[in-house]
Parts: structure tokens; sequence; C-alpha cells
């Protein structure tokens, strides 16, 4: 009966559960949304104090100022006010936000600190503000993070449900930032969710699209930023150009992340206190923002008018020069700010360099494909990259040029470097990440195919003497440790393990006492049908290694036993797969009459 047997198996093992955690995840991010409202709010705010000495919401270009040279003690003077509120408030403030929103779903259960929800936001305003060449998005993420699993924890939940209203407050929050819910889902499945299953993404889809939704009417609708119509189609000429974008891209993707970690080591080699480590990075932020003053702040600006062709090469350079080392050197010092939007402003000035000598396809093409690949490249996140690009400005046509940019930009760093810029962090901390996902062998592997059939069975009305004689006799019991107990009809009736049976034998030898007597009657077991990944979370929950395989229909018919080395057999499979290299079919070249081959003539 096969379709009785399928019947408890599916494609998902999702259950109803997950309406009550969408629920949660609407109303996170709903709350998401206000906080990413106030937190651009406060990032203009703290701009026009710190180099307009005025009161004001919006937000400005640091680059205006009048302040001269004072203006490099602004980043000074910001970084060392993270510095003291890091020290003495949360030290999870420093850092870009995604890695410390890895670690508390690794490490701490999806638990963070109900204050760093107040301190992360505030920190992230001042840096910004205060000229650090920074986006919003990473504090936001870490915030709106904090926000969900701040909420999950006032509720009986599961560390994986914990996990997904964090996940799902981080996604709202990107979202409501950049007017992105897409990108959003696919940054939450590519970097914090670890897997892909419809109990975590139905929630942080909803989440997002709240947040997306509620930034109508608190911040505006998108797209934010509008660049001009681009062809759809650009030939096998633009084709090419999009593989060299994508080389430079994973090129300067590389340069950027070991420049990060560079700096952070130099950092760490200061025989002073990491609380100060931010102020020496302002010092360096203040010094290139006088050199280059378009490389201070979030640079939405800048980013707008690279998109709209219609920037200087001495700007195009300054953002690659200055605004990368202010960048690398400041967030080594530890300091708290975003990198989504200072990696748009480099990767969009790259692609000002390449529209220098790429096949003109368009004002801002280049620009914005390189943006789209030196996210793909940079974090690792490629579909990511490719979906922002396209909702920040809502041009489909370059989807195949991204594709291919984004795509070429991963495949060098993932070459070239063993961790992304976003898991470096956690792995100098003592974790390792994989951020390849796949079905396990376990989940498609089922126990019919892995189970022995071979094996010594004991009949129930032997005696423990008659036992005694099997067991010393050459009858197939060395190697196995679990024997099932047949009555007359061969229906299994208990199962005996090889060391109880080796006590009773050295306790009773000679006894006549019946082998039914001692034997365990209800043992667990498990059915031919069943994945293994089922038996390996039951061996888990009971402890037990090894299982007599019976019917279905008839758990009284057994059909062999399987054991935890059975299991390891199927991964051994499932490695002989993934490295044995054969040659299937084979080329034969047919010759004329008469003419035989070796092969012919050896038959």
């Amino acid at each position: 009966m096969k379709n009785s047997r399928a019947q408890h198996l599916g494609d998902f093992t999702t259950d109803a559960r997950v309406i009550t955690i969408s629920l949660f995840a609407i109303g996170i991010g709903f709350v998401a949304a206000c906080v990413a409202w106030l937190l651009l709010r406060l990032i203009g705010i703290f701009t026009n104090l710190f180099y307009y000495q005025r009161w004001g919401t919006a937000l400005v270009s640091p680059a205006g100022n009048h302040l001269g040279a004072w203006s490099i003690l602004i980043p000074v003077i910001g970084a060392l006010t993270i510095g003291l509120m890091a020290r003495y408030g949360s030290e999870r403030i420093r850092g870009h936000g995604i890695p410390e929103a890895i670690e508390s779903i690794l490490i701490n259960g999806s638990r963070v600190q109900p204050r760093l929800a107040i301190l992360k936001p505030l920190s992230s305003a001042i840096s910004i503000g205060s000229g650090g060449p920074f986006g919003a998005e990473g504090p936001i993420i870490m915030t709106g993070g904090a926000f969900g699993s701040m909420i999950a924890q006032f509720f009986e939940l599961t560390s994986v449900e914990r996990k997904t209203l964090l996940v799902a407050g981080a996604a709202a929050g990107m979202s409501a930032t950049f007017a992105s819910p897409i990108a959003a889902v696919l940054l939450a499945v590519e970097l914090l969710l670890f897997e892909w299953k419809p109990r975590s993404l139905i929630p942080v889809a909803l989440a997002s699209a709240t947040a997306g939704a509620a930034r109508r009417y608190i911040i505006g609708l998108g797209p934010l930023f509008p660049v001009p119509a681009h062809p759809v189609f650009i030939g096998p000429q633009g084709l090419l150009g999009c593989v060299v974008c994508g080389v430079l891209a994973g090129a300067l993707s590389a340069l950027l992340t070991i420049g990060v970690y560079a700096a952070e080591d130099a950092f760490q080699r200061l025989p002073i206190h990491w609380m100060w480590w931010p102020a020496i990075g302002g010092v360096v932020v203040g010094a290139g923002g006088l050199i280059f003053p378009q490389a201070l702040g979030v640079g939405y600006d800048t980013i707008g008018a690279l998109l709209q062709g219609d920037v200087a090469r001495n700007v195009i350079l300054g953002v690659l020069l200055v605004k990368s080392v202010i960048w690398a050197v400041s967030l080594g010092s530890g300091t708290s700010g975003g990198v989504l939007a200072p990696l748009l402003m480099m990767g969009g000035a790259l692609g000002g360099i390449e529209a220098m000598f790429l096949p003109h396809e368009g004002v801002g093409f280049w620009p914005l494909i390189s943006m789209g690949a030196i996210l793909g490249g940079t974090m690792r996140s490629p579909f990511t990259g490719i979906i922002f690009s396209l909702e920040l400005t809502h041009d489909i046509n370059v989807l195949l040029p991204l594709l291919v940019a984004a795509v070429i930009a991963h495949g060098f760093t993932v070459l070239t470097l063993k961790r992304s810029i976003l898991t470096e962090k956690v792995a100098r901390r003592g974790y390792h990440l994989s951020r390849e996902y796949t079905v396990d062998p376990l989940e498609i592997l089922f126990v019919r195919e892995v189970m022995r059939t071979k094996l010594v069975a004991l009949p129930a009305d032997s005696t423990l003497e008659e036992i005694h004689q099997i067991a010393s006799g050459n009858h197939g019991t060395r190697g196995q440790h679990l024997y099932p107990v047949l009555d007359s009809n061969k229906h299994l009736v208990g199962v005996v393990t090889r060391k109880h049976l080796t006590k009773m034998l050295a306790d009773s030898r000679g006894s006549h006492q019946s082998l039914a007597e001692v034997i365990l009657h209800k043992p667990a077991v498990t059915y031919p049908d069943e994945p293994l990944r089922v038996l390996v979370y039951r061996m888990a929950e009971t402890g037990l290694t090894r299982f007599p395989v019976v019917d279905r229909e008839d758990s009284h018919k057994l059909l062999g036993m399987i054991s935890l080395q059975d299991l390891l057999g199927a991964r051994a499979r499932s490695l002989a797969e993934e490295r044995k290299r054969e040659r299937v079919l084979r080329v034969r070249i047919p010759f004329q009459s008469g003419v035989e081959t070796a092969e012919m003539s050896d038959q």
C-alpha cells in the first residue's frame, strides 16, 4: 500500500504554528518600520547639529559644511562618544550590525539585550551624523532584530521561533530603510536564517512586506535612486563587459574585506583599551573628509549622482581612494555603522571608471551593474545584490547584466577568500559559519536503502543454554549488538542486547530459563519508508543507536536492522558521489568496413 505509506511524508515539516509566529512577525514589521524612521531622523538631527549647528531632521550631506580644518574634530568627538557608550553601555554596539545579529542567533539562542535596542540606533546615528562613512542599514538590521528578539522573549517560544522573529525584525528594518522588501527577505535567507523553510520564510516575508507597506506612510515610496532607462538587451559585447565588471568588482570586494580586517588587526596591536580605538579611526575619517568631503556620511546624494552619470572623474577617484580607506579604518576601529551604502557608493565609483572603457549602454549603466556586483562579491549574497539593485532603481532591464556581474564577483571572492566581510568577525571569535545550503542526504535516503537484512534472530522459546550454544558457534553473531527475538510464527516479540545477553549467559549458564522472560518486549522500532533524518531524531530522543526495522502495516513483521554505523555508511555514499569521478558515456567512432578496433579484435 504505497499510497498509505506515503501519506505521512510531505515536502515540508511546517505546521499550523507558523500562523501564530506570522502574526507576531507582522506586528514586529510595523515596529521595525517606525524604528527605521526614527533612526533616519536621528541621523539627520546629529548631522545638522555636528556640521551646521542647527536643529533639523532632514538628511543632509556633511560635505557642505563651512567648518574648515575644525571639521577634523567632528568625527573624533562622535567616535569618542561611541567608545564610551560601548565601554559602559554595551560592547555589542560596535561593528556594522549584521555579524552581531549572526552571533546573537548562533551563540545566544537569539536572545538580545533590551538595552541594545536603544544604544545601537543612538550610537549609529551619532557615528553617521558625525561624518562616519557608513550606511544606516546595518544598525537598523541589528536594531530591528533586537526589537524582534525582545518581543519574542516576552512569550514562551522556542529558540528557533525567537530566531525567526529576530530575523523578521532585521528584514523589516532593511525593507523600511531602503524600500526593498524582497531584497530584505533574500538577505535574511542568505545571511541570517541558515535555512530555507516555510516555518521561517513566511513570517520573515510578512514582516518585510508590512514594513515596506508602512514605509509608504511614514517615509515615502521608492525608488530610492531613480535611473534613466537602459536597453532591454545589451548584446554580446555588453555581456562580455559584465564579465569584466564582475571580475573587477570581485577584486575590489576582496581588497575591501582584507583592508577592513587589516585595520582591525592593526588596532588590536595598540597598547591601549579598545574604547579609544574609534577616536583614532575618527582622526582618519576627519582627515579624509577634509581632503574629500563627499566621503563623509551616508553618501546617498553621491550614489544618486553616480547613477545619473553626473559625477566628475576627481569625485570618482575620491570615492575609490578616500572613501574606501576611511571606511576600512573606521570600521576596523570598532565604531558603529553599516556597510551596504558605502559598498553601493564604491561600486558606483568603480562603474564610473569602467564606463570610460566598456561599451556605452546608457547613462549610469555601469555604475548600477557594479553596485550589484560588489554587493554580491563583498557580502557573498549575489541574489540579494541583484534584487537590491533592482528595488533601489526599479530598472528591470538590467536584470540579465546584474546576474552575470554579481555571480562572477561572487565566484571571484569565493575562490580567493575563505570568508566574507560579514562572517570573518564571527570566525575570529571562534565560531565557524557555513554559507552553503543544501538538502541533507539523510533527508532523501530511506531506512530501506541502508538497513541490514543479513542478521541473527533468536527464537523466543529458546533457553539460555541454547542461546549460549548459538552465541559460541559461528552463526554470524560477531559485530551484531542487538538481537531481535521472534516467536514461532516469525513475529517480532522483543529484542535483547548483546551486552545483556552476555551477562545473562555468564550468570545463568546451563539454566533452562526461557529467553522470552528476560527480553525487552516493546522495543523502539523504525520503518523502511522513513527518511534517515527521522531516524536520527529518534536516536537523539531515545539515546538508542540500533533499531529493528518492521513493516508499517504489520509492526510484528521483521524486515531488517539498522544502526548508527549504517547511517555513517549513508554519509560515506554521499561523499563518494561528490568525489568519485567517472565517465558514464563514451563516444564510439565508426570505422570503415573491414577495420576493427582493438576492442573488437580482443573479442
